[in-house]
Parts: C-alpha cells; sequence; structure tokens
C-alpha cells in the first residue's frame, strides 16, 4: 500500500477576520495540532470572524453536527404531521419483526433508544479498521444494508444515553422515506432552501462532490478522503461554509431555524445536562454539536440567555471543543 500524502501541519496563513480574535485563537490553539481554520463568535449583537489559511467560500465537512440538521428535519416531520416522536421506526423502514422495528423516532433522536454507536458487526469493525489505515470513507452501505445492519444489531439498555452514528442513520433514512424523496434533497428543501445556506449540501456519494471539494487531514498530517458516507450521511456528512453556518447557528440563537423544536432539552444525560432532539443543553446553558470526520472537525454552540454563540471549522481531525467552548464564554 503506497504512503498517503502528508502535509506538515501549522496553522495556515495568511489570517484575515478581526484581529483581536485571530489573537486569541493563535493564544489558545496548538499551531502544530491544525492546518486550515475558519471561527466565528457572535456577542454583542454582532458577529467576528477569523480565519487561517481559509476563506468564506472554503467548505468543511462539519461531522457530526449534520446530526442537528437530521433533527430539525425530525422536529419539522412531526410539525407536518408525517410521524410523530413515538412512531416505530419500523412503520417506515423494512425492519421486520427486529427489536429495532420498535424504537421511536424520538428515542432514536435524544441518543437514548438502546442502538450502539455502530452495527455489532466483525466486518463492520474490520472495514473501520481498514479505513483508518488507508484515510477511506468508512461509511460505505446502502440504505438496504444499513436496514440490514439495524434490523441485526442487538440493542443495549432503552432509556440509557448512547451516542449512536447508527441511530441517526436511520433515523434520517426514516424521514426520508416518509417524505418520499431522499435525505440530501430533504436537507436541501426544508432547512438549506428556507435559510439561505447556499453552499451547504448533502453529498451521499463523491461523485456529487465539487471538484474543488476541500481535502481533510489527519491528527499526522495525512491526506484523509471525503466522506460521503452513503447511506450514514444523515449522521455526518454535510459539507459547509463559516458563513452558512453562521447564519444556520443564528437561526438557532433567535429561535427562526426551521425545526427550531429541535433544540428543547428533553432526557438528562449524566455529566453533560441535557439532550433534546441531537442537541445537548450543558448545566451553564450551552446547546451544542460537535463533529469530526477522518479529515474534519467542528463546533457549534449558542447560549440563549446571553445570546452568544460559536462556529468554528476546522480541516485536521483534531478536537477544537475546547476552543469553542472558550470563545462562547464570558471575556
Amino acid at each position: 500500500m503506497a504512503p498517503r500524502p502528508t502535509r506538515r501541519l501549522h496553522l495556515a496563513e495568511p489570517s484575515a477576520g478581526d484581529e483581536s480574535l485571530i489573537a486569541q485563537i493563535q493564544n489558545a490553539v496548538r499551531a502544530r495540532r491544525h492546518d486550515r481554520l475558519s471561527v466565528a463568535t457572535f456577542a454583542e449583537g454582532q458577529w467576528q470572524t477569523a480565519h487561517f489559511g481559509a476563506s468564506d467560500a472554503l467548505d468543511y465537512e462539519i461531522g457530526s453536527v449534520t446530526k442537528t440538521f437530521t433533527a430539525s428535519l425530525l422536529a419539522l416531520a412531526i410539525a407536518r404531521g408525517e410521524v410523530a416522536a413515538q412512531t416505530p421506526v419500523g412503520e417506515l423502514l423494512e425492519l421486520g419483526s427486529s427489536p429495532a422495528a420498535a424504537l421511536a423516532l424520538g428515542d432514536i433522536a435524544t441518543q437514548t433508544s438502546g442502538l450502539p454507536r455502530l452495527p455489532v458487526s466483525f466486518a463492520e469493525l474490520r472495514r473501520g479498521a481498514r479505513a483508518a489505515r488507508t484515510g477511506l470513507d468508512p461509511y460505505i452501505a446502502t440504505v438496504p444494508e444499513l436496514v440490514a445492519q439495524a434490523a441485526a444489531t442487538p440493542l443495549g439498555r432503552a432509556g440509557t444515553f448512547n451516542y449512536s452514528n447508527l441511530g441517526f442513520a436511520v433515523l434520517g433514512q426514516a424521514l426520508a422515506a416518509a417524505a418520499g424523496t431522499s435525505y440530501s434533497a430533504l436537507v436541501e428543501e426544508r432547512i438549506a432552501v428556507p435559510l439561505g445556506l447556499s453552499a451547504t449540501r448533502s453529498a451521499a456519494t463523491v461523485a456529487e462532490l465539487p471538484a474543488d471539494a476541500a481535502t481533510g487531514f489527519d491528527a499526522r498530517g495525512r491526506v484523509v478522503a471525503p466522506w460521503a458516507m452513503n447511506a450514514y450521511g444523515p449522521a455526518g456528512n454535510i459539507r459547509s461554509t463559516l458563513p452558512d453556518m453562521m447564519r444556520y447557528t443564528q437561526a438557532q440563537l433567535d429561535g427562526s431555524a426551521p425545526g427550531q423544536d429541535a433544540t428543547t432539552p428533553r432526557v438528562s444525560v449524566p455529566k453533560m445536562g441535557r439532550i433534546g432532539y441531537a442537541w445537548l443543553t450543558s448545566p451553564v446553558g450551552v446547546t451544542w454539536h460537535n463533529g469530526m470526520t477522518g479529515g474534519f472537525a467542528s463546533f457549534v454552540g449558542f447560549d440563549r440567555q446571553r445570546s452568544r454563540a460559536v462556529v468554528v471549522l476546522s480541516n485536521t481531525a483534531v478536537s477544537v471543543d475546547a476552543l469553542a467552548l472558550s470563545l462562547i464564554a464570558d471575556r
């Protein structure tokens, strides 16, 4: 196997944007753990931005922040009368008499359904390990294959928080089935177009990505292939830009986002606060979600009480959580 192309990681130049925010970021991060970075903060009624080697046009994989889009689609589908929070997923996907068929959509969305993070399958574990070595997208299942995986997967304890990519993949595909369309089309029609997110897309295959899609790197600076994620797209395949994610986060903050009810806290999560549909709300009132793919990391958060928000997008698979939380905290 040929070695992957590697980049020496260093916080990219040039920087552009608000000088005080640029300085704060430079002081907060380890420069040799990052490459391109785009950050926005909202406080006192205005946004400030900072780019490092990037621009407003650069598209990032937002990873599991995608789950908040899927959560909004659930809230919208409930409001439209297409489904209910208690609708069994087996009414929408052909899960037969499997234990997964009886799972309620709302329980999947709050990560308390009992579905594990990934299918319990030696073949899937081997595929994931191979993808980690080669830098390829580990999520290649088609929708029928995803449904078969869910049907064959033993469930954990219902009512207990258990973060599940499998669950959100199933949830997103179930909502698409209820609407008679694809997940990608559902994101565009019900969230991207209403909010004017012109650079935000869910592409289920690499062939659907633009030729100039940004490249991601792992923590060692090795090139990672794009994660389109196929049927697992609802768990993490959306790509977006800083301006679009600012607009998306602003809508969550001011309550104008489609499917706004997704952010409402519903279930207590030990040591973390409470969870709504995907969105976590910390004990200090920050509602947030993070994301990571093989080559990108992200964080989106907001605090309605203090009218503050933050967006951090990175093209390296290194957590940006600490940076984001420091930026949304009182200064």
